[in-house]
């Protein structure tokens, strides 16, 4: 296998490349599908299920990746919410940590950057089998 070639994902611990933009058979490129997989845990959902689209590692990742964020974000808001005032201004504060991370990998997955979340990022990883 050639270390170049766009078809091979990257070994497990390296941060791969930035991703060319391709046309699948579905009509939209991955960096496409892999931003769109960031609108709702649905669409990720629907990119996972889809043929051409499960096939590609980078899709899977950002896929994964937003399935498992959109989790833990979930879980977070649900925890804090019975704490008073404490944790309902840290709740507050993590609204506007997690907008900003969910932009940020969304207009990374646009241009094609694979952009690990620190703990998520490793988790969707493992699990897209990159």
């Amino acid at each position: 296998m050639d270390s170049n070639d766009p078809n091979v994902p990257p070994p497990y611990n390296a941060v791969p490349p930035t991703q060319a933009p391709s046309v699948t058979a579905g009509g939209l490129s991955e960096n496409s599908a892999a931003a769109l997989s960031y609108l709702t845990f649905i669409p990720a959902i629907i990119f996972l299920v889809i043929e051409p689209y499960n096939k590609s590692a980078f899709v899977r990742f950002n896929a994964i990746q937003c399935i498992a964020f959109s989790v833990v974000a979930f879980g977070a808001h649900i925890v804090l919410i019975f704490i008073p005032i404490i944790g309902w201004l840290i709740s507050l504060v993590l609204t506007v940590v997690f907008f900003v991370l969910w932009v940020m990998c969304l207009m990374k997955a646009s241009k094609g950057e694979w952009y690990k979340l620190p703990i998520v990022g490793d988790f969707a990883m493992g699990q897209a089998k990159v």
